[in-house]
Order: C-alpha cells, then structure tokens, then sequence
C-alpha cells in the first residue's frame, strides 16, 4: 500500500512537472505573439510550436510510463467545501480559485465531458461508423488533392509576381541605359575599336623632354633660344667684318 502511494506521488509530481513546463512555454508563446506580432517571423512561429510538440509528447509519455498507476482508476472527492477565501489554494491556482465551493467543484472535479460535448462526440462516432473504409480512403484523397491544387496555385501566383517584378526591374533597368553607347564602351574595353592609335616618332627626329607633365617635343618643336643681351651670333659677325671694308661713299 506504501509502495503504490509512493508510486502515485511520484507519478502526480512528474506530471506537475511538465505541465507547468508546458504552462510556461505558452506563456511565452502568447506573449510574443501579443507583443511582437508584427516582426514575428514564421520560422519562430515553427520553433515554439515544436516546443509545445515536444512538452506534450513528454506529458503523454509520463501518463504511458509503466511506473505511472492507472489514474482512471482513482476517484477524487472533496474534503472540504468552503464559501471562506483560501489564501493558499489562491496562491496554487495563481488566483484563480479563491475558495473551494460547491460553484466550482462541478467545474475543477469534473470527470466526464458536457452533454452537448457527449453528444456531438457520438453524433461523430455513428458517422464514423457509417463510412466504408474505401469512402474514407477517397475522401482523405480528395482533401489531399484539394490541399495540394491550394498549395500550386499559391506558388504559381507567387511565381508570376516574382516574374513581373524582374520584367519591371529589367525594363527600368533598359530605361537608364543605351545600346549603342554600352556596344561602343564594350568594343573600346576588348578589342580597342575607335581609339586613336599612337604614331611613333619619324626617323630623324629626337624626342627632346618637354615640360613637366606634357609629352615630348620633337627636334622641330624646340622652342627658341633666346641670345643673351650684348652677344651677337657668330654669323652676324662675319657678315658685320665683310661689310665693314666698303663705303657706300667710297673710299675715305
């Protein structure tokens, strides 16, 4: 008897355990998306539902276990009822229940579904009942290829916005440029079509230096020397020398 009390404690605080994991990721989970709904993303929106998955599949497996007794064999009956505030029930249910009476046991002890819910639940089950396995077996194929035309004309209406946003990108793209000006720049970069060659120096001439920053001057486009004041070139001279010899008045 000590054995299977022990047994259920454990079984009911593991069960507490989880679900108040359970309780805490949906917390979270409403209040992201209560506050954050407008940058919530869906792959986070995937992420806390395999959370919430993984929890429940955790709770089943505790209720599964060997070591868990058979809860539905168990009946829970009140103690107590009292129209009095129970500070410490308050604290357990977070405020919820503030007093164990008769309102709220029917609720809280409840071990079986609402009428309307039994009823709907076997109104189910006789329609169940009711369909051959092949009707079954046809109906999931109808909804699944229902699912699946939903699903291609989404990616389809999806594919013809992506392709009309690059056709406009294309054609403002084609708006901002011209043809004949990118063949033009194209043929100059590869193969050097329109420019002007180089022409080498003639033969005979030398590249004299030029001035800082500007090309070369040939031996024709030296600039002048200027002669300094007082010097005359040494073929002014001579002619001064020959002249000097006659008079136009003759001889002195």
């Amino acid at each position: 008897m000590q054995n299977q009390e022990k047994a259920l404690e454990n079984s009911l605080e593991a069960l507490t355990n989880r679900v108040q994991d359970l309780k805490a990721s949906l917390i979270a989970f409403l209040e992201k998306l209560e506050r954050e709904h407008a940058t919530l993303s869906w792959p986070s929106v995937l992420n806390n539902f395999a959370l919430l998955s993984g929890q429940i599949n955790m709770l089943n497996k505790v209720l599964k276990s060997d070591k868990t007794p058979a809860l539905r064999n168990l009946v829970l009956l009140p103690l107590k009822l009292s129209q009095d505030r129970d500070e410490e029930l308050e604290k357990m249910t977070e405020g919820r229940v503030p007093a164990f009476n008769h309102e709220v046991v029917p609720n809280y002890l409840r071990t079986k579904a609402e009428p309307e819910v039994e009823e709907r639940e076997l109104q189910l089950k006789q329609k169940a009942a009711t369909i051959t396995p092949e009707q079954a077996q046809q109906k999931q194929i109808n909804s699944m290829n229902k699912l699946v035309n939903r699903l291609l004309d989404m990616v389809n209406n999806a594919k013809d916005d992506w392709e009309g946003d690059n056709t406009a990108m294309r054609l403002a793209n084609l708006g901002n440029s011209n043809p004949a000006d990118t063949a033009t720049l194209i043929g100059a970069v590869t193969t050097g079509r329109n420019l002007k060659p180089i022409r080498p120096p003639v033969q005979g001439q030398h590249s004299v230096p030029g001035p800082p920053g500007g090309p070369p001057l040939s031996q024709q486009q030296r600039p002048e020397q200027h002669v300094p004041m007082g010097k005359a070139p040494s073929t002014i001279k001579t002619n001064i020398k020959a002249g000097s010899s006659t008079h136009p008045y003759g001889h002195r």
